[in-house]
């Protein structure tokens, strides 16, 4: 494959279920060794990108190519030199970690002797080595979620699909997932993931892209995504009385302010005029950080809960 062109492109994608669009002229380029983001809230058409992305569904129009294959013309090729993290684990709770790993290798025409000679770097690399023939309901979700990356990778792809792949882990077995992605990118592996975890996404993904009612609605680096779109500092105000200081105080000292409940959110570019007005009211509670990619995501897609 020429390492100048796309290791996933799409161009014009679009799906519709209903008559309504849920993927609506698409674009999407991602580079080989690269973690590109798929940031969008319930409902904004990710899982029906991916499921077109991967093949399982074939879209109403544009082009798709995955790993210089037409898709989903030539998709069962394609798929043999990808990896998939499925938002739910599903392992097969009969059998052992080597056994769910021996079983799902055979799916890509695997030897299991070929599988055999990958399981211990697997094992190593999931930190499942002492867990070898452990039954899948004896494991912790961190174990669990673990084994289904291990279990990506049996057949050594080129590209990774992972769905959301920390929902429901502890801190700690987030950052160990985080770390092992990471080393996946160092190998030169690419990354397609989607997540509700902006913090993630920011330590992730050198490129992402936020979609909202299928549409493409901004993309670019975390860095570059929050200098573009949001004010460089955010002051946070708490309390039953913020709002109504809000209504007086918060327009003259913010470059914008929104409300949400029982806080303020104060966008600016200089904080200390806002700060020296807060401490004229004692009752309120404020803290002051840099803006982040979830101030960003909020701006574009809205703070209203979608089911």
């Amino acid at each position: 494959m020429n390492e100048t062109n796309p290791v996933l492109s799409a161009r014009k994608l679009r799906k519709c279920y209903g008559g309504q669009p849920v993927v609506d002229g698409l674009n999407l380029s991602i580079r080989r060794g690269e973690c590109f983001g798929l940031l969008g809230p319930n409902g904004a058409g990710k899982t029906t990108t991916l499921r077109l992305l991967l093949g399982l569904i074939a879209p109403d129009a544009g082009e798709l190519r995955l790993l210089d294959y037409h898709v989903p013309e030539e998709a069962r090729p394609a798929r043999l030199r990808v990896g998939v993290v499925p938002q739910m684990d599903n392992l097969d709770p009969d059998f052992t970690v080597a056994e769910n790993l021996l079983v799902y290798g055979r799916y890509f025409g695997m030897s299991d002797a070929a599988i055999e000679a990958r399981l211990p770097e697997l094992l190593e690399f999931a930190s499942l080595t002492g867990k070898r023939d452990a039954r899948v309901p004896t494991l912790s979700g961190g174990m669990k979620r673990r084994l289904t990356l291990a279990r990506a990778l049996v057949n050594d792809p080129e590209v990774i699909f992972l769905d959301e792949p920390t929902t429901g882990l502890d801190p700690q077995a987030r950052h160990l997932i985080w770390q092992r992605l990471r080393e996946l990118t160092a190998r030169g592996k690419t990354l397609l993931l989607t997540t509700h975890f902006m913090d993630e996404a920011e330590r992730l993904c050198h490129r992402l892209a936020v979609m909202d009612n299928g549409r493409l609605i901004s993309e670019g680096s975390p860095r570059e995504l929050i200098e573009q779109n949001i004010e460089p500092q955010v002051v946070e105000v708490f309390g039953e009385h913020a709002a109504a200081w809000a209504q007086d105080h918060a327009a003259r000292h913010a470059q914008r302010f929104e409300i949400s409940g029982e806080s303020v959110f104060c966008y600016v570019l200089d904080a200390q005029p806002l700060l020296a007005e807060l401490q004229q009211h004692p009752q309120l509670r404020y803290l002051h950080r840099p803006a982040n990619l979830e101030d960003v995501f909020l701006k574009l897609t809205g703070r209203e809960m979608r089911e």
